[in-house]
Order: structure tokens, then C-alpha cells, then sequence
């Protein structure tokens, strides 16, 4: 009877260890799941690195491209090609076909201008070429009347001189101000703003009396009179201002910006979401 009583106390708690052992079991299989899920909750996915390519690409999304191919940009590169022919007909003594394509990079300069201002048209890269142009210009015919003779060399050094250190210049804030990527290929790509050139009030005045000056002197194989002693004035005065312009680059800080991309993106979006002329309704 008391055996019977053992074995039955021993199966008895035999059966409660082996219910406590399951339900530490089931308890801590609980756990586990629960954890694994709160882990799998709270650990963010890991975010695939971008390659390099992608991430080229995304810049060049964000730096904007403004559209060069407009009337007033079109006139202005006109006057650089035109500018060595110009040259070319001063070594030749072509006068008078010299004058007149130096009349048509005059009107030329002044009808784009206006063009830019009278339907909006003005872009980063026409504040770059057109004065360029008128350099250029410039720089083919000063070289060209010193060799006939026609200018006198300390003048033309003086011109020359001054347009060289503006051309370094401009050289050098077009790589400073240019969007990263910095490339050659980027650089030479003027549809990408970087810098805006604002000239001086003197460089302004001093531009005109040069180009007067070029003009004159162009055209006096074509004049019959005397003009030796008035041509010796002008050319003391284009001197003046030709240094004072130079100088006043220097100590004028809004002559050169930096252009801020998101402005002129602002500016195109603007731009291009001003309405229409309203069309004209039939009678």
C-alpha cells in the first residue's frame, strides 16, 4: 500500500516537472519569435549604395541647362565669325568691304541687346559672348591696323594689354564658379551659368569710344582730308579710358557674380510659365 502510494506520488510529480518543463519551453520559444519580430521591426533594411555613374548623373539633374540657341545669341556669335574676315580685308586694303562689316557688327550689337531686353531673352552665357565679341573684334582689328600702320604700337599695347588681363580673369572665375563636376568638357559647355560679367560705366564708355576709334581709323584710307591732328586727340583719350575701364574691373566687387543655380532655374521656370499672347478671335 505504501508503494503504491510512492510510485503514485513520483508519477504525479513526474507529470509536473515535465508540464513545468514544456511550458518553459513554449515560453522561451515565445520569447524568441517575439524578439526575432521586434528585431525584424525596429532594424531598418540596409539602403543599397548608389554607384558612381548614378550619382554623376544625379548632380547634372540639379545643375541647370539654360537654352543659348536665341536670336540675340545667334547675332552675337555672327560678330565673332565676322571678326577675323574684318581682319583679313584690313591686311588687304579692302576698306571699304572692312567698314561695312564693321557697321554690321555695330548694329548687330546694338539690335541684340535690345532683342534680349524686349522679349526676355537674356541668358547667363550672352553676358559672357557678347562682350567677347566685341573684343575680339577688337583685339583682330588692333593688331591688323598696327601692322598697316594705322595705330600706333604703345596704343595698341595699351588696348591689347588690358583685354589679355580681362580674358585671364575671365578665364579663371568661369573654373572657380563653374558646378561641380569641374571637367573640360563641363567648362566649355556655356549652356551650364556660372558667371554673370557686369561691365563698369567707364567700360561701357570706353568700349564705344574704342570701337569709334577702330572705326575711324578703318575708314581714313577712305577720306580725302586732313584728319592727322584730331586722330592723334582720340587716340590719347581712348588711351585714358582704356586704363581707367581696366582699373575700375578691379576695384568694382558686382563686376563678376557668381550665379546661384537655383535662381536661375526659378528664373526659366518663370519664364516659361508666363502666358501667351492671347489668340485673336475670328469675326
Amino acid at each position: 500500500m505504501y508503494a503504491c502510494g510512492t510510485r503514485a506520488f513520483d508519477q504525479d510529480s513526474f507529470e509536473i516537472r515535465l508540464l513545468q518543463r514544456e511550458r518553459r519551453i513554449v515560453r522561451y520559444s515565445t520569447e524568441r519569435s517575439g524578439g526575432e519580430r521586434r528585431s525584424k521591426q525596429t532594424t531598418p533594411p540596409p539602403t543599397p549604395l548608389k554607384k558612381p555613374l548614378e550619382v554623376l548623373n544625379s548632380i547634372k539633374q540639379l545643375t541647370h541647362h539654360e537654352n543659348i540657341y536665341t536670336i540675340p545669341n545667334i547675332l552675337t556669335f555672327s560678330r565673332l565669325i565676322v571678326a577675323p574676315i574684318c581682319g583679313y580685308l584690313v591686311l588687304h586694303d579692302q576698306h571699304a568691304w572692312a567698314v561695312a562689316l564693321f557697321a554690321y557688327a555695330g548694329i548687330t550689337d546694338m539690335v541684340d541687346g535690345w532683342i534680349a531686353r524686349k522679349w526676355k531673352l537674356q541668358t547667363v552665357v550672352g553676358t559672357v559672348i557678347d562682350p567677347m565679341a566685341d573684343k575680339t573684334l577688337m583685339t583682330i582689328l588692333t593688331v591688323c591696323l598696327a601692322i598697316k600702320g594705322g595705330l600706333p604700337i604703345w596704343l595698341a599695347t595699351i588696348i591689347l594689354g588690358r583685354d589679355i588681363a580681362l580674358a585671364i580673369s575671365a578665364i579663371y572665375w568661369r573654373w572657380v564658379s563653374l558646378p561641380p563636376p569641374k571637367t573640360f568638357s563641363r567648362y566649355w559647355d556655356f549652356s551650364l551659368p556660372s558667371a554673370e560679367v557686369h561691365p563698369t560705366t567707364i567700360s561701357k564708355y570706353n568700349t564705344a569710344l574704342q570701337l569709334g576709334l577702330i572705326g575711324a581709323t578703318t575708314a581714313l584710307p577712305l577720306i580725302s582730308w586732313d584728319l592727322g591732328v584730331a586722330m592723334t586727340g582720340f587716340q590719347y583719350l581712348v588711351a585714358t579710358t582704356t586704363i581707367w575701364s581696366g582699373m575700375s574691373y578691379i576695384y568694382t566687387k558686382d563686376a563678376v557674380k557668381i550665379v546661384n543655380q537655383q535662381s536661375v532655374a526659378q528664373k526659366e521656370i518663370e519664364r516659361r510659365s508666363e502666358p501667351g499672347p492671347e489668340p485673336k478671335k475670328k469675326q
